[in-house]
C-alpha cells in the first residue's frame, strides 16, 4: 500500500511546553514530580477552563512557588490574533500566527442551537484535495494539542464578553485530524473533560478525509465523538482525481473501515459531499452514491462548493442541488445541504491564510 509521506521538519522549536497541552492526568503526574498534591491540577483547570485567566500569576489559591514552577516549566499562550473577519450573519473567521511565524485559521459559526466552533489541526495539508486552499503550500507542521485548545479558549474569551458560550466543536478546519492523531487526540480528551471546556462528546464532531488506519484506531477508542467522512465521489476514479489520498487508501478498502467503526460503536456516520460543477453533481452521480452507502448507517451532507480563487472548480447551479438532494431522498438516503456561512468574508478553508500570508501558501 502506497504510504504518505513523512511530515517535514521546523527549525523553530519551543523551549517549553504549552499549559493548554496537557491533558489532566498528564497535570498530576507532573505535579507528583513536583512534590505537589494532585488536586492542584483540578485548581489549574478550572483556571484555565472555567474562570479563563491569561497568567499563571492570576491562580491566585496557588502557592507563590507553584505559580513560579509554572511560569518556568510552561508557556501560557502561542497563538497571536492577526486578523479577524467578521460576516453579516454573525460568522467569525480568526487568523492566528504560531510561535514559529506560520498561522492557522479558526471560526466561530452561529447557529439557532449555538456557537460551533471550527478549528485546525495542523499548519497546511500534505494531502493534496485539489478543491481545498488549505493544501496551498503543503505541510508546515502538525499542530500541538495546546495549539488546537488554545483556538477554543481564545473564541470563547470572547464569546465571554456576551455572556456566550461555545457550545459545538468540529475539527474540520485546515489540516487533516488523522494525520495528527495522538495530539487530536489529547485535544479531544482535554475540551471533553468536565473540569476542562466541558463540551460533550456528541457536540464534537471530527472529520477525516480518509486515512484508514486511523479510522479503525479511532473507533477503538469508545469515544462518542461524532465521525464525519470527507467521500466528495461516488467512484473511485472521481475520488482519485479529487483527493490524492484516495490513492493511498482507495475507496473500498475505506469503505470497510467505515462499516468497522459503525459495527463498533453503533454510530452513525456523517459523509461530507462537496459538489463541483461538471466533476460529480449530476444526476447519475447520486445514483451511484446511493449505491455505494445504502448499507450504511450514515448521514449526507452535501455542500455547495466555495469558489477559490487558486483553484478552478465551478459552483454546481442551486437547481442542480436540489435535483441531487431529491434523488438521494427518493433513494432512501438521510440527506441534507449545508447552509452556508461566511459568504461575504473568505469563507473557504485556507482561504484567509491563503491571501494574508502568501509566504506559506506558494
Amino acid at each position: 500500500m502506497e504510504q504518505l509521506k513523512k511530515e517535514p521538519k521546523t527549525k523553530k522549536v519551543l523551549d517549553k511546553p504549552s499549559i493548554y497541552s496537557f491533558t489532566l492526568l498528564e497535570l498530576e503526574k507532573w505535579l507528583k514530580e513536583q512534590g505537589e498534591p494532585k488536586f492542584r491540577s483540578g485548581q489549574i483547570f478550572e483556571w484555565l477552563y472555567t474562570k479563563r485567566v491569561t497568567t499563571f500569576e492570576d491562580m491566585t489559591n496557588l502557592s507563590k512557588e507553584l505559580r513560579e514552577k509554572l511560569a518556568n516549566e510552561f508557556l501560557f499562550t502561542t497563538l497571536k490574533e492577526v486578523v479577524k473577519q467578521t460576516s453579516q450573519d454573525g460568522t467569525i473567521k480568526f487568523l492566528f500566527e504560531l510561535y514559529d511565524g506560520n498561522s492557522i485559521e479558526t471560526v466561530l459559526m452561529r447557529h439557532d442551537y449555538g456557537n460551533s466552533i471550527c478549528v485546525t489541526s495542523q499548519c497546511g495539508c500534505r494531502l493534496g484535495c485539489t478543491f481545498c486552499a488549505s493544501t496551498l503550500g503543503g505541510l508546515k507542521r502538525n499542530l500541538e494539542a495546546g495549539e488546537i485548545v488554545e483556538q477554543v479558549v481564545h473564541v470563547q474569551r470572547a464569546l465571554d464578553e456576551t455572556d456566550e458560550r461555545v457550545s459545538s466543536i468540529v475539527v474540520m478546519g485546515i489540516g487533516e485530524p488523522f494525520d495528527n492523531y495522538d495530539e487530536l487526540m489529547n485535544f479531544l480528551r482535554i475540551v471533553n473533560h468536565d473540569k476542562g471546556l466541558n463540551i460533550g462528546a456528541r457536540h464534537i464532531t471530527v472529520s477525516t478525509s480518509g486515512i484508514v488506519p486511523k479510522i479503525y484506531e479511532f473507533a477503538d477508542e469508545g469515544m462518542q465523538i461524532n465521525f464525519a467522512v470527507s467521500l466528495h465521489a461516488p467512484n473511485t476514479e472521481i475520488r482519485s482525481r479529487l483527493m490524492p489520498v484516495n490513492r493511498a487508501f482507495p475507496l473500498p478498502k475505506l469503505m470497510d473501515s467505515i462499516r468497522y467503526y459503525i459495527k463498533k460503536t453503533g454510530r452513525r456516520v456523517t459523509f461530507e459531499y462537496g459538489l463541483f460543477g461538471g466533476v460529480n453533481d449530476q444526476i447519475e452521480h447520486a445514483v451511484e452514491l446511493a449505491e455505494l452507502i445504502k448499507d450504511i448507517k450514515c448521514h449526507v451532507n452535501l455542500i455547495p462548493v466555495n469558489y477559490v480563487p487558486e483553484r478552478d472548480y465551478v459552483r454546481t447551479p442551486r437547481e442542480q442541488i436540489f435535483a441531487f438532494e431529491k434523488e438521494l431522498k427518493a433513494r432512501g438516503i438521510n440527506v441534507t445541504i449545508r447552509r452556508e456561512q461566511g459568504h461575504d468574508i473568505d469563507a473557504a478553508c485556507g482561504q484567509l491564510r491563503a491571501k494574508e500570508r502568501k509566504e506559506e501558501t506558494r
